[in-house]
């Protein structure tokens, strides 16, 4: 896929990804762009191809654009905020802010990596179950995303009040996300991090895939890599014992988001990350005898410990699946087309809603800190090239009266230069905890004393999901931690 950054990673048999010096490093840029041809015929002047040279009318934006509404989540790295666009033609709309350190970003090799490849996903992956990135643009010390604003939030949230889903709910939700999931491999890409944080629902209740820091690119037929990253409940067999993994691992993580929905809890948990690793490697799988038969299979070929016996597993993807009898009534057509009703249309009033955020977010006030910090310029270059503007704006603009300026000679003092903007990764759905995004992270961790917080059960859960839970799986009401890490 191009894009912008277009980098290739390879893992190496103990997990590390090498970049190579080529990656971070960008031709010198002529001081004079634009010279004039002595002697020329007419005066002609020859100027170099740049983003300032080139469709000079063309949008350009920057963090005074927007005005801060809401705070919708934290994490390591950086905020995202709920915003009001207030220039251009698409003033007054809303759009979700996710704002990145870069201080934080460039200390490690391996975070830029990702930040790379996620700034790449989001640009040229287009799909109605993934989300949209209409701007990216950055300052001195930040990096800035701007993506359409999801006011149903999280699945987390849904699924949370809900303690556990009736099997239509899922099968829809997991309909959506099997989409999503097999358009990335069909672009050569594996997301390593399905979970419930990282489903956002529009206003209409369909899924919306975010948080691409994780997803590994250009990843052939067959092809495997070494890195361990991704949230332990989640996590295949193979990420673990870091014996190499291909898109399989995708299908074992819907497997296990498949029985979150249905049970309240993933497959895997225990009170630490060691022994949860540990269940995931050596336990048998237990099902609740409340699922029915079609459920029950599709969960046990979903979450096989063996890639290659895994459904999804072989070449056919996602085309065992979804021919599986669990979705029998499912029309994939007229679902991609989003012609199918959701279960659940989020109660939301307008679109400034952020009622199905975390109010422990939503609560605070939005603030965008100044960063003072001040890059070395080789450290800056890693974000050259940052900056995006959806189509659909630019179509906008330039579907207006072209207005002819009075011609600027590009001699005159304050002519700037194509500096292409310093930003770069974007948290699609910032998470609360932290990721495990390298072995050496993960060995320094102390594992046997992680406290892991608790999803819990809202009072105005369904009687009926109480009563059945209760009844044909006792043991889901006291709920095992829940890992919902970054």
């Amino acid at each position: 896929m191009a894009g912008v950054f277009d980098l290739e990673l390879h893992d190496t048999p103990d997990g590390e990804e090498e970049i190579s010096d080529d990656e971070y490093f960008e031709p010198d840029i002529q001081d004079n762009l634009s010279r004039s041809q002595d002697g020329g015929e007419d005066g002609m002047e020859m100027l170099e191809l740049t983003e300032n040279t080139v469709n000079p009318g063309q949008l350009k934006v920057g963090p005074q654009d927007f005005e801060l509404l809401k705070v919708l989540g934290k994490g390591g790295y950086g905020k995202v905020f709920q915003v009001r666009k207030i220039t251009g033609s698409d003033s007054s709309k809303i759009f979700a802010m996710k704002v990145l350190k870069k201080a934080t970003i460039a200390r490690n090799a391996k975070d830029t990596a990702h930040t790379k490849a996620e700034r790449n996903i989001l640009e040229g992956v287009k799909h109605p179950f993934i989300v949209d990135l209409i701007y990216a643009f950055q300052t001195g010390g930040k990096l800035y995303l701007i993506l359409e604003y999801l006011p149903g939030g999280e699945l987390f949230m849904q699924l949370e009040r809900e303690g556990i889903f009736m099997e239509d709910t899922a099968c829809f939700y997991l309909a959506e996300i099997t989409m999503a999931i097999e358009h990335l491999h069909s672009q050569g890409i594996i997301y390593r991090d399905l979970k419930p944080e990282n489903i956002l629902l529009d206003n209409s209740g369909h899924v919306k895939l975010t948080d691409f820091g994780l997803c590994k690119e250009s990843i052939s037929e067959g092809g495997l890599t070494h890195t361990f990253c991704g949230t332990i409940e989640y996590m295949a067999p193979e990420i673990l014992t870091r014996s190499g993994h291909g898109k399989a691992v995708d299908w074992w993580s819907l497997g296990a988001l498949m029985y979150d929905m249905l049970t309240g809890a993933p497959p895997f948990t225990a009170e630490n990350r060691k022994k949860t690793i540990d269940k995931i490697l050596k336990a048998k799988l237990s099902l609740p005898p409340y699922l029915t038969n079609e459920a029950r299979g599709l969960i046990k070929k979903l979450l096989k410990k063996s890639p290659q016996e895994r459904l999804g597993g072989a070449a056919d993807d996602a085309k065992p699946i979804k021919h599986h009898a669990f979705f029998r009534h499912m029309n994939w057509n007229d679902l991609l087309q989003r012609k199918v009703e959701p279960p659940f249309k989020p109660s939301v009033t307008s679109e400034e809603d952020v009622s199905q955020f975390d109010t422990k977010f939503t609560r605070q006030t939005p603030v965008d800190s100044p960063d003072d910090t001040v890059l070395s310029e080789s450290a800056n270059r890693v974000f050259l090239g940052f900056t995006y503007v959806a189509p659909s704006v630019l179509d906008e603009l330039n579907n207006k009266p072209w207005i002819e300026k009075e011609p600027r000679s590009p001699r005159k003092p304050g002519f700037r230069g194509a500096m292409s903007p310093h930003q770069s990764s974007l948290v699609e759905g910032f998470r609360v905890a932290g990721h495990i995004n390298g072995t050496e992270e993960m060995e320094a961790m102390d594992t046997t004393t992680m406290v892991i917080p608790k999803r819990s059960t809202s009072p105005a859960i369904a009687t009926k999901n109480t009563a059945f839970k209760q009844a044909a799986f006792p043991g889901s009401q006291n709920r095992p931690p829940h890992l919902r890490m970054n």
